[in-house]
């Protein structure tokens, strides 16, 4: 534990079979240590840690001063009692959690490995093992530390690992050791070996490793290619040998397991500020009563000198104030409970179960539950404002099939079905015995020119068989599986497969294929790697002709540069598909050949040879060398490859947004792919006022765009503005200006938007004040080479202010560092909380940027899910995480700390009134046993079933109304406001519980005439009045109430009388007669009915105005949720046997999804986007444009949102714009498809009192937009009809016969919600039919 640590190393030096020589370095060894404890560190260690916390600290401290008798007028056991019951319950979970990792340590630690010692092979453990050992590793084993492979049992020193411990990846990977070294398999000759290696020093890169072999007089040059990690399991080879050259705490897999930034939530923070602040009000209240005690002591004090003098320290009156400060302190420290910090994380540890057990987050097909990962921030999960996501394996399947291919300018897989068929998918097995039934295609048209021998497409599929790094097993004769390191390679291989040219098996040297059925063996002379800077991969091949050609296949902006002039026309119509291809949301990727005389062939060879042996800058000229064999090329076709979106993603957008959460999706596609993925998702609608494009390549045009989006941002806003107060004409302009259609009247000025237009000139370069007050949904899309300069220092305010008043952002061809980098600039201008999600590697860095990281157990790996918090296994579990979840956590946790707080300031400022009339001698009201047992029985579990169990309104209404979520967003239910009012409705019944019993008491008399103004009556009947008090006001603020919640808050009442009656017992009096002195005088006191009827009025007198307030709030200013249940319980008492319907939609025109880029304009490019993992060949690229039918929206859509929340939402952030889903805008993506609709905001929510609620929502009315136009039209021909219970359908047709019945039905809502006529009537019969999409304009800012 204290051993002096070894200076950091600048490279390693390993020399085989020789261990004395290794170990004057101070290697470490192979012995690890994930445990923070042993026997003898654990006590002081542990309880160091825990006095590192603020409150722990303080309460030692007054502990400290309670064993000073001159100023403790509590006994020791107080505070000992509770602090004790604190730093126990930490030091078993820590004691627990230590326990798990020694055991895990000693179980890794004590495997056995086979070591190569003085020429014969040991069995050794795992902790023994040193660096320079060599090591025999039989198949199936895990490796015991990072080894250079030596020697294999397989030809050319070839071995097969799977690495699911390192990146969870299951697919096999394949390590070939150096040449030199492949054939010493023997242990004797391994024995004579005595190479050394001079390499890196450790480190966490798992893809990466640059080392030299010294041996003979010469040297050799290492990859990662050559190493076997510590974690990885040797499959498939029956035996290797290596050399240790990293053990221990050195290996990768250590290196990348250090500990994760720690997160706290907002209300941690704030917590730890109100601490403080309560801290400095006890002292406040402690000088006080100190001046209080001196005057005292001075002018009264004096007078009792003579029989009661005082103390011997004490000679003057200012040390008695002095002293008394210190007893006030210990007497009032139950200001700041000691029990908060463990409560709150039990709480927390309560709700990550609830995580966990929710089987509607349970994925079946894959047999994965959610997982909190972290207790900590379960109540930030309500209030998150931005979603940062990714696109591939997140929002897409990332299970990929080969759709479309274009082959010497023919498109292929188009499959024209005028009839209505569903197309017949080809059978291959006739043709081809080796082919994969799993393979689907329609296209014959290609079949046959296979069939036909077509030159350039069997060039096409033998491109497409031997450029990849697919690994194959065949476990029988034509069964085989591939082992992709993509799902994009697979899916390529495996086409090429079943049209003819099958991948059958690799070596180091050769791949072997069957190409229409004739084996072929090609010598394999390089691989040109891929990396997401190349974004292509290459491989250069000799066919059983003697013939040299390089395959290569890439992104099309890298791949289409480097070909032969001669492909001009062929480009430009294989351009043309691929933008096809992309507009339909495909992954797309460019193929092309060259061919190769022997002599260009060694000459690049001994280049390539070169740079591979360099010891410095290896990477760079090894991209200079292939980059220069990488040219004049030809082109062979395109390949386009679907992933699917994943089930719910449209729908769970949608809902997130009508949460208003911002969501931004960092994808590494290209413009138009991501353009069309944000439409596919529901992110990007037809119904948006505009989408901004940025694409510019310096920082002036990026600039330059990033101003004209915000000006015309502002146009459009105050034009719609300007609509709404220049009457109907104006208002009937605005909705079209929202959809990005001109009106046809704006030129000659008879439009009230028209004329408020601002001139471009009058904007300024920063970010206006203006942009606070946009309305309107907009959209920006921005690429990767544009959000470089946009992330510049001097820009940074400009993008951040431009992207945040948009609804959605899309950022294109962006890298792993940039997504974290637009994580960080968010947390860094918004004080919003953010979220990121992903599933891969290069999703690391932004899950662990954002204060919330959520991974998705995809087909990438569980990198992700290691890094993460929260994880689960599809992405629209996140409308549950947040919206339930997360909602119900903040909700709890709020109402938990204002009812703590609460109810200690109750307890504790009885003492600071009872000061006055005690002569500040820091006299207690309770006995010293009520004030031990208050916090931890009375009232702990109580108010521990609330923080665990409470909730306002049942799951599937927490979905049904997104608005609900809001009032996270903004911080709404715990805050200094909050607190502040918390402590003065504490202050109130502190008042009250102490001048009532005084005053009725001063006065009273028992049946028998003894007076009744004694301490101990008084004491008695204070705390009993403060236990029924802080009882009934939990119960008040409980709403959801459980057998827990009963029993623990009746039990805490049943308790206290329990326990007082037992302390003033005769049984306890006669074991501990200096302890429990007053016998009998709780029993004597609750049996006189004053005071009861004492405890009754100070009950009345606390309890009343809090109802008094709660009805009033209730009744003029009713929260959403509020609302939200009485619409519950009108339902329910107003249910009819008749079955709800899932209604057909009012649909607008056009709503089916035909000509969908067509409508929105703009360019088209292919989607390939790149991956950020080098060597695995992983395309990245956008998915299937998947529009989102009328019947899935039937469930989503705006409503009208609270005033009071846009307000407060504005206050909190100037750059935020207010909320586009309040009055008059239109829910995202249901114009398209217009379903039945759910109301989300308190105004919509429930009609008047004379307005059945039932009757409004079974009547089979859908208000899916207030104001827009499109909401009111009449269905058309062939559209789904509304469906409406069989009860009401003369109502419903009466409704919606036409527009005027839409209008008295949106009226009648509209005056019993709002108080207010007309408008819906107006909007209703003025606006005109709309009988065309309305689409967006998609602008370029800077054409």
């Amino acid at each position: 534990m204290f051993r002096k640590r070894p200076p950091p190393e600048e490279e390693r030096k390993v020399k085989a079979n020789d261990r004395e020589h290794n170990e004057k370095f101070q290697y470490a060894s192979n012995c690890i240590m994930t445990s923070k404890y042993n026997i003898l560190t654990f006590l002081p260690v542990n309880l160091f840690e825990q006095f590192q916390e603020v409150a722990n600290t303080y309460f030692l401290f007054l502990l400290i001063l309670q064993l000073i008798p001159q100023i403790s007028s509590l006994s020791w056991f107080t505070t000992i009692v509770p602090l004790a019951l604190v730093l126990s319950i930490t030091a078993v979970k820590d004691a627990t959690d230590d326990y798990f990792r020694h055991k895990s340590d000693n179980q890794v630690n004590n495997r056995q490995s086979q070591v190569l010692i003085r020429g014969s092979l040991q069995n050794e453990k795992w902790m023994n093992v040193k660096v320079g050992d060599i090591i025999k590793l039989e198949n199936n084993q895990f490796v015991a530390a990072d080894l250079l492979l030596l020697s294999s049992t397989e030809p050319h020193g070839l071995c097969y690992i799977e690495t699911a411990e390192l990146d969870g990846e299951t697919n096999m990977k394949v390590r070939q050791s150096v040449s030199v070294t492949a054939e010493l398999g023997d242990p004797n000759n391994l024995a004579l070996f005595d190479g050394e290696v001079v390499c890196e020093p450790p480190n966490n890169k798992l893809d990466r490793f640059c080392g030299t072999l010294y041996w003979r007089d010469k040297k050799y040059p290492l990859t990662n290619q050559n190493m076997l990690l510590r974690g990885c399991v040797l499959r498939n080879t029956e035996a290797c040998y290596g050399l240790v050259i990293f053990a221990g705490p050195d290996t990768k897999l250590m290196q990348n397991s250090g500990r994760t930034k720690f997160k706290r939530t907002s209300i941690d923070r704030l917590m730890n500020t109100l601490v403080l602040w309560i801290f400095g009000f006890l002292v406040c209240m402690g000088l006080i009563l100190a001046v209080g005690n001196a005057v005292w002591e001075r002018e009264v004090g004096s007078l009792f000198q003579s029989y009661l003098p005082w103390d011997p320290p004490v000679d003057n009156f200012m040390f008695s104030a002095f002293l008394s400060f210190w007893s006030y302190v210990i007497i009032l420290n139950t200001v700041v409970p000691i029990s908060l910090y463990v409560s709150v994380e039990v709480i927390r540890l309560g709700h990550s179960y609830f995580i966990n057990w929710d089987r509607q987050m349970f994925c079946s097909r894959c047999n994965t539950a959610a997982e909190a990962r972290t207790t900590t921030l379960n109540e930030e999960l309500g209030q998150v404002e931005y979603i940062f996501s990714d696109k591939t394996g997140t929002l897409t399947q990332n299970i990929m099939s080969f759709n479309k291919c274009s082959i010497n300018g023919h498109t292929f897989g188009e499959v024209m079905n005028t009839l209505g068929k569903q197309p017949k998918r080809l059978d291959f097995t006739p043709f081809n015995p080796l082919a994969d039934p799993d393979f689907c295609f329609y296209d014959e048209k290609l079949l046959e020119s296979v069939k036909v021998g077509d030159l350039h497409t069997h060039e096409f599929f033998r491109l497409l068989s031997l450029c990849h790094t697919v690994m194959s097993e065949e476990k029988s004769e034509g069964e085989l599986v591939y082992k992709a390191q993509s799902p994009d390679e697979g899916a390529l291989v495996t086409a090429a497969r079943n049209f003819g040219f099958v991948f059958r098996s690799r070596t180091p040297g050769t791949i072997t294929t069957t190409e229409m059925g004739r084996t072929v063996t090609y010598s394999l002379l390089a691989i040109l790697d891929f990396n997401n800077i190349r974004k292509r991969m290459s491989v250069i091949v000799r066919n059983p002709e003697g013939r040299i050609r390089l395959y290569c296949k890439g992104a099309d902006t890298v791949l289409l540069e480097r070909l032969h002039p001669c492909n001009q026309e062929l480009m430009t119509i294989t351009s043309d598909h691929l933008n096809e291809y992309a507009a339909d949301g495909l992954r797309t990727l460019a193929l092309a050949y060259r061919d190769l005389s022997e002599h260009e062939w060694e000459a690049w060879s001994e280049s390539q040879r070169c740079a591979d042996k360099a010891t410095d800058c290896r990477e760079d000229r090894l991209a200079a060398a292939y980059d220069k064999i990488e040219q004049d090329m030809i082109l062979l076709g395109a390949t386009a490859i679907e992933d699917k979106l994943q089930e719910g993603v449209p729908e769970t957008i949608a809902l997130l947004s009508l949460a208003n959460v911002k969501i931004w999706v960092l994808t590494g596609d290209k413009q138009e792919t991501a353009v069309n993925i944000g439409y596919s998702c529901k992110m990007l609608t037809d119904e948006m006022t505009e989408v901004f494009i940025i694409s510019g390549h310096t920082v002036q045009s990026v600039r330059q765009d990033l101003r004209r989006a915000r000006e015309r941002m502002i146009e459009l806003s105050r034009a719609k503005d300007g609509g709404k107060d220049g009457g109907m004409e104006g208002w009937a302009e605005a909705s079209f200006t929202r959809n990005g259609l001109k009106n046809r009247q704006e030129g000659d000025g008879t439009t009230g938007g028209g004329s408020k237009q601002p001139h471009c000139s009058s904007f300024p370069s920063s970010p206006s004040s203006d942009m606070d007050n946009i309305s309107g949904e907009f959209a920006l899309i921005i690429s990767g080479h544009s959000l470089a300069h946009a992330l510049e220092a001097d820009m940074e305010a400009e993008f951040v202010s431009t992207a945040c008043a948009c609804k959605a952002v899309i950022c294109c061809r962006v890298t792993p560092l940039q997504k974290a980098q637009v994580v960080e600039l968010i947390k860094k201008h918004k004080k919003a909380v953010t979220l990121a999600i992903g599933d891969g590697a290069n999703d690391v860095s932004m899950i662990k940027s954002a204060h919330i990281g959520v991974g998705i157990s995809g087909q990438e790996g569980i990198q992700a899910v290691l890094a993460s918090d929260y994880s689960f296994a599809q992405f629209r579990f996140l409308q549950r995480l947040l919206l339930v979840h997360g909602r119900w956590s903040y909700l709890r946790m709020c109402r938990f700390l204002c009812y703590f707080f609460y109810k200690n300031f109750a307890f504790t400022m009885v003492h600071f009134w009872f000061g006055f009339f005690c002569g500040f001698s820091a006299q207690t009201v309770y006995d010293q046993y009520f004030i031990t047992l208050y916090n931890i029985v009375y009232t702990s579990l109580p108010v521990l079933a609330m923080g665990v169990f409470d909730q306002d309104v049942p799951d599937h209404r927490s979905l049904e109304y997104p608005k609900l979520y809001e009032p996270g967003q903004l911080n709404l239910l715990f805050n200094k406001k909050e607190f502040f009012i918390c402590i003065a409705q504490g202050i109130y019944t502190s008042v009250v519980l102490f001048f009532v019993p005084y005053v009725v008491l001063s006065n009273a008399t028992q049946i028998n005439g003894v007076p009744l103004a004694d301490y101990q009556t008084f004491a008695v009947t204070t705390a009993t009045a403060l236990v029924i008090v802080v009882s009934v006001q939990i119960a008040l603020d409980t709403g959801f109430w459980t057998v827990f919640n009963h029993m623990f808050v009746w039990g805490s009442v049943g308790s206290y009388f329990t326990i007082m009656f037992a302390l003033h017992s005769q049984t306890l009096f006669r074991i501990f007669p200096n302890q429990f002195r007053f016998v009998g005088s709780a029993h004597n006191t609750l049996l006189q009915p004053v005071v009861w009827l004492t405890i009754a009025l100070a009950t009345a007198i606390c309890v009343v105005p809090v109802l008094a307030f709660r009805f009033l709030k209730l009744d003029l200013k009713p929260q959403l949720s509020d609302t939200v249940r009485y619409t519950q319980l009108v339902r329910q008492k107003r249910r009819k046997p008749a079955g709800r319907t899932i209604g057909g939609a009012w649909r607008g025109t056009g709503s089916v999804s035909e000509g969908r880029l067509g409508a929105r304009g703009g360019s088209r490019r292919s989607g390939y986007a790149f991956s950020h993992q080098e060597g695995f060949g992983e395309l990245i690229t956008s998915g299937k444009n998947m529009r989102l039918s009328s019947l899935a929206l039937a469930n989503f859509a705006s409503k009208h949102s609270s005033n009071l929340i846009e307000t407060l939402r504005r206050k909190k952030n100037t750059h935020t714009p207010p909320s586009t889903s309040g009055e008059c805008s239109p829910a995202p993506g249901n114009m398209s498809g217009m379903g039945p609709a759910l109301s989300n905001s308190s105004s919509v929510l429930g009609g008047s009192q004379d307005t059945p609620i039932e009757e409004e929502t079974d009547t089979g009315i859908r208000l899916s937009s207030s104001s827009h136009p499109a909401a009111l039209e009449p269905a058309e021909p062939g559209a789904s009809a509304q469906v409406a219970n069989p009860d009401s359908s003369a109502s419903a047709a009466a409704r919606t016969d036409s527009p005027g019945g839409w209008a008295r039905s949106l009226e009648t809502v509209q005056e019993a919600l709002f108080g207010r006529r007309g408008f819906a009537s107006a909007s209703c019969s003025q606006s005109p039919p709309c009988n065309a999409r309305e689409t967006p304009t998609l602008s370029k800012a800077h054409a």
